[in-house]
């Protein structure tokens, strides 16, 4: 997706991130934010460049800002057990519904 072999509507993108709806959203807005350098999962991008790890969140503030949501959750499935299915690191931003605590 990043390098355009597959062809994708970005909702963002800069040198380090991309943004890309979900396609199967779970929310009205779910998009999702991923570091174009490989991380198999959010630990271990925490661990390797926290400065990409910032830029996601900040990424995630602004594309909800930019589409008025009033609050958002953002999420990293980290590890199978957790539901992560796809092992290079994303960030979901889910918003545009009341969401209940606990998630299930």
């Amino acid at each position: 997706m990043a390098s355009g072999e597959i062809p994708v509507a970005f909702v963002s993108k800069s040198e380090s991130v991309f943004a890309i709806n979900d396609i199967s959203p779970q929310a009205p807005v779910h998009v999702l934010i991923i570091p174009k350098s490989h991380h198999e999962n959010a630990a271990e991008l925490s661990a390797a460049d926290s400065v990409v790890l910032a830029e996601m969140h900040a990424t995630a503030a602004k594309i909800a800002a930019e589409l008025g949501l009033d609050g958002y959750r953002s999420v990293f499935n980290t590890g199978a057990s957790a539901g992560q299915s796809v092992f290079h690191a994303h960030l979901h931003l889910l918003g545009g519904r009341q969401f209940a605590w606990p998630p299930g």
